[in-house]
């Protein structure tokens, strides 16, 4: 991978009216080439962060360079250099899969036959070519992400924006966008996603931040944030709900155990050997007659690394939307969950 940085973020700041920060001062480089990930839960910062980057949305302050340009003073530089498929998949269901592609070519001024010819490209890249002629309107949930995402590639862009591109779509259409991602980044394309899914940037990301309220709490390669954590992971289901705190109690005062908490699966207990330690662990909850249900050893999971960094799970956070959801609560009569 080139060690040149294609996006470059510096003390990034973004305050929404109603002073809802949504970043507080963020620094992260992406190297050319490089399949990059933002991990986090809603409302963290993720689709700010992209937005800022695409030239969507303003800054409060920082500086941001993207393909070599700032991204305020050079726009227009950084949007013929970039790709953005959203969240929110924007199609026109009553043209064909091919005629949009092709009206996407136009649109970036490739010219009708070197239109048709890249969407004919793309439909083959994207597994669409039998159903080009089909009306996108009619196009299953991950076929229209597929076709979104080759929008996207139209104009083959240096860098290729991607915001949650998976979620809400089934097993099977998730891992044929992973597959046509990672194409894509064998071919050289820059790729930043957002994700909070962990599965999902644990399989694609060569690096990742992972982002909280705002703020970037750890960043490495997948690997590297496990190895940090060191330890093994038992992770505990007691038959009864009220035994959790007794057993949370337990736990922590044995010398074998680094750390443990309580999340919405249950007990999760770190230890140094998870080999000798859970029939350990066993035979203390057994002794002070507390049923367990399922008990389970595994190495540590990004779910962990965010833990350990805010104290809480990814899938425990309330899905709130964005903070520029949040900063409009207000306006429209709504109190701001906490």
């Amino acid at each position: 991978m080139n060690v040149e940085n294609i996006i470059q973020v510096q003390d990034l700041v973004k305050v929404y009216p109603g002073n809802v920060k949504a970043l507080s001062g963020i620094d992260f480089s992406v190297g050319r080439g490089e399949f990059f990930g933002f991990l986090g839960p809603n409302g963290a910062g993720k689709s700010t962060t992209i937005k800022i980057l695409s030239t969507l949305l303003k800054k409060t302050s920082g500086r941001v360079t993207v393909a070599g340009f700032d991204v305020e003073q050079s726009s227009m530089d950084v949007r013929k250099a970039i790709g953005f498929a959203m969240q929110e998949v924007g199609l026109d269901d009553l043209s064909s899969g091919m005629d949009f592609l092709v009206m996407q070519g136009l649109l970036y001024k490739l010219g009708r036959k070197e239109s048709k010819r890249r969407a004919e490209e793309l439909l083959e890249l994207v597994g669409l070519t039998d159903v080009a002629g089909r009306k996108v309107g009619t196009y299953s949930g991950g076929m229209r992400r597929r076709i979104d995402l080759a929008g996207a590639l139209v104009h083959r862009p240096e860098i290729l924006f991607l915001d949650e591109p998976t979620t809400g779509l089934d097993p099977q259409s998730r891992l044929a966008i992973w597959d046509h991602l990672n194409e894509l980044h064998g071919q050289g394309t820059t790729i930043l996603l957002t994700t909070q899914m962990m599965e999902e940037a644990d399989h694609l990301c060569q690096r990742l931040a992972i982002i909280d309220d705002g703020l970037i709490v750890a960043e490495g390669t997948p690997e590297a944030l496990k190895e940090e954590m060191g330890d093994d992971v038992v992770r505990i289901s007691i038959s009864s709900q009220e035994l959790y705190e007794k057993a949370l109690s337990l736990v922590g005062g044995q010398s074998y155990v680094t750390g443990s908490s309580l999340d919405e699966e249950g007990l999760v207990v770190h230890v140094r050997d998870g080999d000798a330690s859970a029939p350990a662990i066993l035979k203390l909850m057994i002794e002070n007659d507390i049923e367990i249900a399922r008990l389970a050893v595994s190495r540590p999971t990004l779910d962990d690394v965010f833990l350990k960094h805010t104290g809480r799970t990814i899938r425990a956070d309330n899905s709130e939307g964005d903070a520029y959801g949040q900063s409009l609560r207000p306006l429209m009569g709504l109190r701001r969950r906490v």
